[in-house]
Formats: C-alpha cells, structure tokens, sequence
C-alpha cells in the first residue's frame, strides 16, 4: 500500500509578501486582514427588523439587526437552495430565508423548516461572525478562531454637550483602499492636493519621519518654520489627525478617526468618526444636516472624475463642505484603480509608506510561516502641535 500524501503547502513568493492590495479569501493578506475587526456599516443604517447584504474582503455576507437591537452577521446565502438570505424577513432575532422560509438565528444554525422533518433542521448550520455596534458602527470579525477583542478609543467617546458633536461619516470610492491609507501618510501631498483648502495653513515642504510603535505607526511633519504636525496610523487602515473646521460655525479642528475598508480590489468605503465642536445646538443641528445630505448624495466621484476629465479644473470647486474630499478624490483616482507600485520611485519623503510597506510584508511572512503575529493595540492620542 503506497504510503499517505503529506498535505501540500502552498508556496509563497517574494510577490506575495509584499502583495497587501489583493484581499480576497485564498490570499496571503485576505487571510492577514481578516485577524481584525472591520466596521460594515453605520448603526443608524441598519434598521432593528431589517438585512441587508454585506461586501467585505472580497467576500459577501448577510447582516442583520434582530428585533432585540443585536446586530448579526451570517453566510451570503440559505443552505437550501442557495437564496440570498439578505431579502429575507427579521423574524425576533433569527431571520427567515425569503424562497422557502428556513429560519436561522444568529449563531448560523437553522432553527425552522416548514416543509421538513423536524429532525433536520439540527442538522443544518451556516456560517456566522460576532458582530457589535461600537462609536456609532457596526463591526464585524471574520477570522478563525478566537476573536480578539474588539479596540476602543475612550477619546473618542466623549458624550455630546452643546458645544461638541460626534459625527459619523462614510463613502465609497472605487479604487484600491492602498491607495487610500498610503495618501493618508503622505504629508507632502498637502501643500499641493490641499493648497486651496482649510489646510493651506500647512504650508511648506515638511522634514518627515516614521517609526513603528505598538499600535502601528507614528508619523511626524517638521515644517521649515518648526511647527511639528502627527499623523498616527494603527494597523492595518486606522487613521487619527486632527481636521481643519469646514464650515463656519465650527470653533476648533475636528479630531478625526478612520477606518478605510477593502470592498474589493477596486472598491473601498471609508467611515469614519469625527468630534466636531461648534458653537451651540443650533449649530449642532445645522451640522448634522449638512453631514447626513453629503452621505446621501456625495459629490466627490463625480466632481472628481469631471477633473480627471478634463471637464474642469481642480481650482474650480470653492465649497468648503467637499473640498478635500474631492481634491483627494482626484489624486487617489488618478494613480488608477489599483495603483502601479512596482513603477514608483520614492524619496525620503515617502519614509511612512516606506515603512508601512515593510510591517505588512514582515506580517505576512510571519503569517506564511506559521510564526506569531505582532499583536497590535489601540492608538492613543500623541501631543500634537503645528496643526
């Protein structure tokens, strides 16, 4: 009798190491990516009794809210006959397949089957993932294994007076989340996307410099007059800056957390939390108008793909409101969808996405030869001046 195969092992490459833009399930970063907790959604956009469908990684998925205000996360479709669960009905806090009615509660296993022996039902159990709302967004793990805790942010949790507003953000841009957080640690970018901005205040080209700590990374902008601007980075796509004020009734810049998530290879959704302050509740409520209608109807794709087209100028558009946003539209989108990086030729400048670049491929190496990980912690706020 010939002797049992050992089980293969894949082969990774150098490639591969260095390959955090690819995201989908049988990836070495998909797999690196799917050890931490994403935010899906914002709360107040997953209704109690309501599913809706859910992209992530590369992967789809099922997300509810059950009628005791839980969130909860399933596979994309019934074991049945395949439906997507997400048309589906809220029943309590299980949900009912819309093509044949198999009940599933939020552990994955199938509690009814109209049609069926009663017996079967046991039998029958899809994926689920822990879920939770935190800071205004749901979040989900869609590791194996033990979920690690979920990272909180005290800073951030300040309860709202008349003067402070927490606000929560998100948008969609169809391009590579890299070419995101490699932006949002690129200091010199500023004096250029941002020059007619309320960033034009960062003037100069700065002095940058890098270094890994225990949450990811901290980045410090010298600027020739000496005023020292600090980015911090935690791994693998939290940013925390502070923001300039937009709008006229905001006293003081925001402090600004956020979460860039990998739809897909071409598509990332930023959310984001903000603590704006503003000058009393009738600001207040001006502002959340205004933050409700620009992730009703964002401007940005379109303004910017008008800009990458020759249509207009970037220095055309003078509302404060999308100003940025539409600025970093252009220079993210205009990298292309999945950015060339094997063409680039970095500069001291770029010493952040230098080291970035080394912490993801060092992660994914570890990951590949089955060495622990670095375990990450949650940012803290460093001392921050020249903002």
């Amino acid at each position: 009798m010939a002797p049992a195969k050992k089980p293969s092992r894949h082969r990774y490459t150098q490639a591969d190491f260095h390959d955090f833009t690819h995201t989908g399930p049988g990836t070495l970063a998909g797999r690196y990516l799917r050890t931490f907790w994403w935010p899906l959604c914002r709360s107040d956009d997953l209704k109690t009794g309501r599913a809706r469908p859910a992209r992530i990684l590369n992967e789809d998925f099922t997300l509810y809210r059950g009628e005791g205000g839980e969130a909860a996360l399933l596979a994309p479709r019934c074991a049945h006959r395949g439906e997507l669960l997400s048309v589906g009905w809220v029943e309590g806090d299980c949900l009912r397949c819309f093509y044949h009615g198999w009940k599933y509660d939020a552990s994955g296993q199938c509690v009814e089957q109209p049609a069926e022996d009663p017996a079967f039902k046991h039998k029958i159990r899809i994926r689920a993932y822990p879920a939770l709302d935190y800071l205004g967004l749901v979040f989900a793990y869609l590791g194996d294994g033990e979920k690690p805790p979920l990272p909180r942010y005290p800073f951030m949790e300040t309860v709202e007076d008349s003067t402070c507003i927490r606000a929560v953000g998100t948008n969609t841009r169809p391009y590579n989340y890299r070419n995101r957080i490699e932006n949002s640690i690129d200091p010199v970018h500023i004096a250029f996307v941002h020059r007619n901005s309320e960033y034009r205040g960062l003037t100069g080209y700065p002095e940058v410099s890098a270094e890994e700590t225990d949450y990811g990374l901290i980045l410090h902008s010298r600027r020739p007059g000496g005023e020292v601007r600090i980015s911090q980075f935690q791994m693998p796509t939290i940013l925390y800056i502070k923001q300039g004020p937009r709008l006229p009734f905001e006293t003081a810049w925001r402090d600004f957390l956020a979460w860039r998530v990998p739809v897909d290879d071409h598509t990332n959704t930023l959310f984001s939390v903000s603590l704006v302050r503003v000058k009393d509740e009738e600001a207040k409520r001006r502002f959340r108008e205004i933050n409700e209608a620009m992730i009703a109807k964002d401007p940005a794709p379109e303004m910017g793909d008008a800009v990458l087209a020759g249509k207009i100028h970037i220095d055309d558009i003078d509302d404060p409101k999308m100003r940025v946003n539409v600025q970093d539209y252009v220079a993210q989108m205009g990298q292309g969808a999945i950015a060339d990086t094997d063409s680039e030729r970095l500069g001291r400048s770029d010493a952040a996405i230098i080291l970035l670049r080394k912490i993801f491929a060092r992660e994914l190496r570890a990951l590949a030869s089955h060495k622990p990980l670095k375990q990450w912690k949650a940012l803290t706020p460093a001392a921050t001046t020249g903002l």
